[in-house]
């Protein structure tokens, strides 16, 4: 009988290859191929136009990072908007603080959203949050039109093809900008630094030219290519690191951000420090 193996390759010159029992979920929508698989070591994975989104194995690492690290530095987040994230994990981790008041999260593909509804319920476990607006629609003329003011910003994107290239531009940015209140962070998917070191440089050259604060910080898993991945973070003056506040509790069982972890990800490898130094600040 023979084994069926479900393949992402990155640049054609790096693949990696995941051993499944069943196909869970297969269709295309306006915008995508929306795949999930159920596998023998990540369990269910999600998969859009054959590039990873997340696992049940380890998703929590991603949207752990994504959500309480500008959460643990902003000093009164009630209101967050999530652009993307159709699996819900950043939505749920946003979620588990209470002092949150509301969550605006405006995903582009309804498919993504139902498909993980179903087939990846602890992931979208809060999607139906009275907290939760969930809107379909494009985040790009969401930021564009919207009158409401936000205090933290996640850009829960795919990578910077398709219907995502936009939400890597400086006009996308400078409206994100616009919708912000004084104190308010940005955070965004940020690549890896292996394989898109190009992309963090071009990301991080459009945040200076909006923010007054810039970084970028980094975390590890098993099912993302390289193994090393960052997110973007600014700020109109917030600094990451001099003004964090351990936020966390033990009731909301984290299984992979804390306060240590927070500081160290902000500690760049040399290689990645000099590549980005010019917009660092």
């Amino acid at each position: 009988m023979a084994e069926n193996w479900v393949t992402e390759t990155y640049k054609n010159i790096y693949k990696m290859s995941y051993k499944y029992s069943q196909k869970l979920f297969s269709d295309q929508s306006e915008f995508q191929k929306v795949e999930i698989y159920k596998t023998e070591h990540l369990g269910h994975v999600l998969l859009n136009d054959d590039f990873m989104m997340c696992s049940e194995r380890d998703e929590f690492v991603y949207h752990e990072m994504m959500a309480h690290v500008p959460l643990s530095v902003h000093p009164n987040p009630r209101k967050v908007l999530i652009i993307g994230g159709g699996d819900g994990g950043t939505a749920r981790e946003v979620l588990k603080h209470q002092n949150v008041e509301q969550v605006v999260m405006v995903e582009i593909d309804e498919m993504v959203v139902k498909a993980c509804k179903e087939f990846l319920p602890l992931t979208a476990s809060e999607l139906n949050s009275p907290r939760l607006k969930l809107l379909i629609d494009d985040g790009l003329k969401y930021v564009k039109q919207t009158q409401e003011k936000f205090d933290v910003v996640m850009i829960d994107s795919t990578d910077p093809i398709g219907p995502a290239a936009p939400l890597f531009g400086l006009e996308f940015y400078k409206n994100v900008f616009k919708c912000t209140n004084d104190n308010a962070i940005v955070v965004s998917q940020c690549e890896s630094p292996f394989l898109f070191l190009e992309t963090q440089q071009a990301t991080l050259n459009v945040f200076d030219q909006v923010f007054a604060k810039v970084q970028i910080y980094n975390y590890s898993n098993i099912t993302y290519p390289g193994g090393l991945w960052s997110f973007a973070f600014a700020s109109k003056g917030l600094d990451p690191v001099m003004d964090f506040r351990n936020t966390v509790s033990e009731g909301m069982k984290l299984k992979y951000y804390n306060s240590q972890i927070h500081k160290a990800a902000f500690c760049l490898p040399n290689f990645q420090k000099q590549a980005l130094n010019p917009y660092l600040k």
